[in-house]
């Protein structure tokens, strides 16, 4: 079982395996995160707040 590895929510091992190189088992972000988002290869903080 695979956690975000900034704020700590299950993610799927499926979601693991596509956002995530080959040697890394945690993502760095998930769609769950409130305050983090991928760009690109990168990692950022959100510049507005998410509704939903």
């Amino acid at each position: 079982m695979s956690e975000c590895r900034n704020c700590g929510a299950f993610v799927t091992d499926r979601y693991a395996s596509v956002f995530t190189p080959r040697d890394v088992d945690q993502p760095r972000v998930c769609p769950r995160c409130p305050d983090r988002t991928r760009t690109g290869g990168d990692v950022r903080e959100i510049r507005g707040t998410r509704s939903g």
